[in-house]
């Protein structure tokens, strides 16, 4: 079951903005994190386990199965792990800057509001591939939900012809057919650094 309650209660929890939004910076917020008796090595791990699940917004049943699935991969478990969950379709829609935090990027692939590769898909789960394509319905360019991303995709356009609009380097994203491609797979350089990949292994290897 996922969490839905208050999302600064779980950044306090972890120490940290887990979702890339302003109003959830700590040192911006007037209640102070309390630290407790310090953890054990289970729970530090447990800790940053929790962290990045909540990142991704994944429940533990999937998160679980992502580190599975990874182990299963050749190269270094917890690097095959997060490039899994880079690669799912609402957090790339959020990495390229279509949706402001990754709740609303998932509804976003919910609702439909997008093609891959021309086709209609609305499975936040879904890995994205090298070479996928990602647009906008067509119909909802002109809509009140993505007016603004538009003006502000056409205002990049005009300073910046050849750049794309998200810095993240395995992403391509057309500011003037609001299209995202994936170049490549994400590797440990393009992770989070707040994401303990080696704990979150331990967690799971035991």
């Amino acid at each position: 079951m996922r969490y839905t309650g208050p999302k600064m209660k779980l950044c306090r929890r972890e120490g940290y903005n887990l979702f890339g939004v302003e109003k959830y910076n700590l040192e911006d917020n007037h209640r102070e994190v309390k630290r407790g008796n310090k953890l054990s090595e289970f729970g530090v791990q447990l800790r940053k386990k929790q962290a990045a699940k909540r990142q991704y917004a994944v429940s533990e049943k999937q998160f679980a199965r992502y580190y599975q699935k990874a182990t299963k991969i050749s190269g270094v478990t917890g690097e095959q792990m997060i490039t899994l969950l880079e690669t799912r379709f609402d957090n790339v829609v959020l990495r390229a800057n279509f949706a402001r935090t990754i709740m609303q990027a998932r509804q976003s692939v919910g609702h439909a509001h997008f093609l891959v590769n021309g086709k209609k898909l609305n499975i936040a789960s879904y890995q994205v591939r090298i070479g996928d394509v990602i647009t906008i319905k067509e119909r909802l360019k002109e809509s009140v939900l993505y007016k603004t991303l538009v003006e502000e995709f056409g205002e990049f356009a005009k300073k910046n012809e050849t750049a794309s609009v998200t810095s993240v380097a395995w992403l391509t994203v057309d500011p003037k057919k609001l299209s995202i491609t994936m170049n490549a797979l994400p590797g440990p350089s393009d992770f989070d650094k707040m994401i303990d990949i080696q704990r979150i292994v331990e967690f799971y290897s035991k």
